[in-house]
Order: structure tokens, then sequence, then C-alpha cells
């Protein structure tokens, strides 16, 4: 279920306690949210006159006169007293972001927020690998929409990791395809806190390691590695290659003018 945001108004004080005193009078808003942030509005602009964003503890006290609310955050004390109460009640809240489909198991709106997708309903959140594109199309197992991915070539797989898993897709395509310039074991694709990278399957002998940028296979270095095109350009697997820099140097040598 969506976490719960409480909502309080009416004629109050408004302390500050701490590094820096105030106390304000005013008929003001005031908003707890599920994580304690708490703020305090009146009816200038848009910046609360009060705030303490993820204090320690939250108290909220409540009885047929009006209310008080009480946070703490270290040294700072903020404190919302009533004198004349005109509401107070508890509202359903989720955070918001870019629409992108559908939840299949409530049937309320995914939104895309940062590095993460959720629902706005369930409140089911599903991780983004690194420059994934969410697609209009859905997975055909579990309803969820399809992500567009590029690692080494483009994969297009489920939201849901544990549906279609990213990591697997690479693996089946480029496993054991390259060596280790170090050693010359097989590089293995691996994964770790949802990074998908190619390891050395020698380790622990050898801890050569490459991460797998965002980007398409389009040549081999000099170095045996594969060169990638990226946002910002071509590179080599291995973002510090010499050969790869030398070779580029050469390259552009060569399309120099010669000199007058």
């Amino acid at each position: 279920m969506p976490s719960r945001l409480r909502v309080l108004a009416g004629d109050c004080t408004t302390i500050l306690n701490g590094p820096r005193e105030r106390t304000q009078r005013g008929r003001v808003v005031v908003v707890v949210k599920p994580d304690n942030t708490t703020l305090v509005h009146d009816a200038d602009g848009y910046q609360p006159i009060e705030w303490l964003t993820r204090p320690d503890s939250v108290t909220v006290e409540t009885d047929a006169s009006g209310f008080t609310v009480t946070a703490h955050d270290g040294d700072r004390t903020l404190q919302v007293i009533t004198h004349e109460r005109e509401a107070g009640m508890e509202v359903p809240a989720t955070e918001a972001g870019i629409p992108v489909g559908s939840c299949p198991d409530c049937a309320s709106a995914l939104v895309r927020s940062g590095g993460h997708v959720a629902c706005v309903g369930c409140e089911e959140r599903y991780g983004l690998p690194t420059g994934a594109t969410v697609t209009e199309r859905s997975c055909e197992e579990c309803g969820l929409p399809l992500l567009r991915v590029e690692r080494g070539e483009v994969f297009t797989v489920c939201l849901d990791v544990y549906c279609d898993s990213l990591a697997d897709a690479v693996a089946d395509r480029f496993d054991r395809v390259w060596s280790c310039p170090d050693c010359g074991s097989d590089l293995r694709v691996q994964q770790a806190t949802g990074r998908v990278f190619l390891g050395c399957d020698a380790y622990p002998e050898c801890e050569t390691t490459f991460s797998f940028p965002d980007g398409v296979v389009v040549d081999d270095c000099p170095c045996g590695l594969p060169v990638l095109e990226t946002a910002e350009g071509r590179r080599c697997l291995d973002g510090s290659c010499e050969r790869w820099e030398a070779d580029a140097g050469d390259r552009r040598d060569d399309t120099e003018p010669p000199a007058a």
C-alpha cells in the first residue's frame, strides 16, 4: 500500500530551536512526509517558512483542541503548536515520475523516477540498468515494460530482472568471447550489485576486470579487446588502454593535411 502523508492546518505558532532560532505565527499548513521530513508552509511563495529534512524523530499529538508537531534532528527542534485547528488528515502519497506503463498486478500507473520504475498503486519498485530506455512494448510473460539496453550490442529485456536477466542475455552473447590481456584466461560475464562487467576467469590469481559501458561493439582494439561506440565516441573496453590511444593518434595523423 502507498505510504501515508500527514497534513495539518490551522492558526499556529512555529518554533525552531537550535543554532538558528526563530518563532513565527500564522495560518499555516504542516506536512509530515513518510520519511519524517517536516515542512511548514504559509500563503507566501513556494518555500516553507521552516522545515527539517529527514529528522531523527517526529511526534504528532492531537486532541479536541488542536495538535502539536515536534520534530528533532540533532541539536535542532521544530515545534508547531495550534491555537485554532482548521484541518488534519492522512493521505496516501508516492513518488512522482514519468509515466511508462501500467502495473500488471494492480493496473495503477508505472512511473520512472531516477534509476528505477515504481508503481503508484502497490509501490512495487524495479531497478534500471545504467543507460536503459523504457520502451512502449510489454513483456509477454509478465506484462511489465521492456527495456532497451546497450551492453556490447542492443538487448531487449524485461523490467523485472527475475523474469528476464540482462546479465544472462549479455553472458549468452559475450561470455568467453575475449581473453584477459594480462594473463590470457577467458573473460567471463559477471554481475554484482546490478552491474554487468567482464572479469578474468583466473580470479583470484588475476584480478583484471572491465566495466561494460553503454555502447555496441564496432571493432577490435590492437590489444585484443573490443572497441565500442558510446555516446562519448569510440573507446577500447579498457578505458586506459595505451595501445588504443596510440592507434587513435596514428589514425588522426593519417588524416591530417600535409604541412604547406
